[in-house]
């Protein structure tokens, strides 16, 4: 259902709305509708407290009396009005995705661009708000950030690792928020309403609180990927969160347009705050002055050449700079050459590179074996390694999207034209399309690697699929190559290459290559790794398949991948990411 603005629609009194996020659980959410009638549409987005829900947010609307504004308010999945087991998700990053759906949803059924939106998120919402700003990289007006969680006050001595060895042991259990109201806010009508309200819910699944400190370190550290103007307003006499971490974040956080406020004897409650109106004069001119005018974002396209992921790429390319770090990571090596001994799988990654066609295609396999008992117990514990588990995640996301431009295809009535430029085995392509058989019109597999052609040749006569598939040799750089793909594929897939190249020509080339191609209307998807916690490792312990060289990955952040895939002519229209924020996999259309 479409909504449309009325010029008399004046009243700030909200209406009630619900949509399905992404994986299909009901989300309850408010509008207030703006008072102009004037295209474009600009609206504000709020996102409640840890344990609340939207409600406590109504007051926002008219204290910040901001009328030409649309705004929006939701109960998290789980809380308030909206449904899902109280206090429970099935993990953080669900969390992290329901936002994403709830933008998109506002974008298309109320006609409102994401660049015109800016979010006002609050403790636990602004980790989880800055988290999917961090991995899917949206082009907001901006975001306000009040007192935001990245670090709680635990009274409780060793509670996070007790809270880690009490959900190995027992698997789910739920902590009760040990917060009163009256360390919330001086407000005494918001410390009544807080004691009184049928709908706040106390539980929280320990999952999600460990899954929370986690990945609160994650972004602070990594705040440097995050584009996006932001304001930071913090408590100044906060009792539930730290302040140095959050102002770790603000010092490293990447945006050009950054603003922080510390509001003296505040609780942690800073927007339900008795002075709340000290917070709202400066959250006010800060959202009037980033809707003012329309910022350039900035230009990622040569960040290979000079970035704090350029600097990362520099020093982990580098020797050690102690003897007892050279020391440290010969040792690594020596234990890896043991483990390819005794695992099937470190033996193929050893011969053929870690990040080659044949290592993948053991890790999608995910069926551990090795020389003795011994030898499986080690090759279980390698195809667990958290990378691993993020790359079969990464397969379950490729085959979804796949599907999803297929049927996209399918209703425009296009043709389904596919070409997946580096395939390795093409295992994952194929099992995407195994059950669409013949409805796929023609699939090109396309490698470097004459092992891995062979290799997917064998699996494609295995599934009798040689009517419509077929696995060549070619480069995927070579951009008249690329150009003269025939037929015109209609949906291009790239994974785990880019990656692999920390120079942006190589991949701006590739890119041009599949724009040249593709008519317009067709559809790209394409993977990306913004984050990863074995970096280091990986640099100096493991090999790749370029002749035994060492496996350096330059990260790209997702606001790097996406503006190269938008400089090509490709806007993106969806995205999914592992629980981890490590892989993701985005869906872009042709323009």
């Amino acid at each position: 259902m479409q909504f449309t603005r009325s010029p008399q629609a004046i009243a700030r009194t909200p209406c009630e709305y619900r949509f399905h996020a992404f994986d299909g659980t009901e989300i309850f959410y408010r509008h207030w509708q703006g008072a102009s009638a004037s295209t474009p549409n600009k609206a504000i987005l709020l996102f409640h407290r840890g344990h609340e829900h939207g409600g406590r947010m109504v007051h926002v609307v008219p204290e910040l009396n901001l009328l030409d504004y649309d705004f929006f308010a939701w109960d998290a999945r789980g809380l308030g009005r909206s449904s899902g087991p109280r206090g429970d998700a099935p993990h953080f990053g669900s969390l992290i995705k329901d936002v994403d759906a709830f933008v998109r949803h506002v974008s298309n059924q109320h006609g409102v661009a994401i660049d015109n939106m800016l979010v006002i998120a609050q403790s636990f919402a602004a980790v989880v708000v800055a988290a999917w700003v961090h991995d899917f990289a949206p082009p907001l007006r901006g975001m306000v950030l009040a007192s935001p969680a990245f670090k709680i006050k635990l009274y409780v001595p060793l509670a996070r690792p007790l809270l880690g060895m009490m959900q190995r042991l027992r698997g789910k259990f739920f902590v009760n928020s040990y917060v009163k109201a009256r360390y919330l806010t001086h407000d005494a009508q918001r410390i009544a309403s807080y004691e009184a309200d049928p709908l706040i819910t106390r539980p929280i699944a320990a999952h999600i609180l460990l899954d929370l400190y986690s990945t609160a370190e994650r972004i602070t550290t990594d705040a440097g990927a995050i584009q996006v103007p932001t304001q930071l307003l913090i408590s100044g006499a906060d009792w539930v969160v730290s302040q140095p971490a959050q102002q770790a974040f603000f010092n490293r956080l990447g945006s050009r347009v950054k603003q922080c406020h510390v509001l003296p004897g505040f609780y942690h409650d800073t927007l339900g705050e008795r002075d709340r109106s000290l917070a709202f004069d400066r959250i006010r001119p800060f959202i009037q002055d980033m809707f003012r005018v329309r910022r350039q974002r900035p230009d990622l396209l040569d960040a290979d050449k000079a970035g704090f992921t350029k600097d990362e790429f520099d020093r982990i390319s580098a020797p050690p700079r102690s003897i007892a770090a050279t020391l440290y990571w010969k040792m690594s090596r020596f234990w890896i050459r043991v483990g390819a001994t005794l695992s099937t799988g470190m033996r193929i990654s050893a011969a053929t590179g870690f990040d080659s066609g044949s290592t993948l295609d053991y890790v999608y396999r995910n069926v551990a074996g090795g020389v003795t008992p011994l030898g499986k117990m080690v090759d279980r514990i390698y195809l667990d390694s958290i990378g691993w588990r993020g790359i079969r995640y990464r397969k379950t996301h490729l085959e979804s999207l796949i599907n999803n431009a297929a049927d996209l295809l399918e209703a425009d009535r296009v043709p389904v034209n596919v070409v997946d430029i580096a395939a390795g085995h093409g295992r994952y392509i194929l099992d995407a399309f195994g059950e669409r058989g013949e409805r796929v019109d023609h699939i090109l597999l396309r490698d470097y690697s004459q092992r891995n052609v062979d290799a997917g040749r064998k699996l494609i006569a295995s599934r009798r699929m040689t009517r419509y598939a077929e696995f060549v040799q070619a480069d995927a750089f070579d951009r008249a190559s690329l150009a003269a793909i025939t037929p015109a594929p209609t949906l291009a897939v790239v994974s785990g290459l880019y990656e692999l190249f920390p120079s942006n020509d190589l991949i701006r080339n590739s890119l041009a290559g599949l724009a040249d191609a593709m008519p317009s209307g067709s559809y790209l998807v394409y993977t990306c790794q913004p984050w990863h916690p074995q970096l280091e490792l990986i640099a100096r312990s493991l090999t790749s398949h370029r002749q035994g060289d060492a496996w350096v990955m330059r990260r790209r952040t997702q606001a790097e991948m996406d503006q190269l895939c938008d400089h090509a002519g490709f806007d993106k229209i969806d995205q999914l990411a592992d629980e981890w924020g490590i892989f993701t996999v985005s869906l872009a259309r042709k323009r």
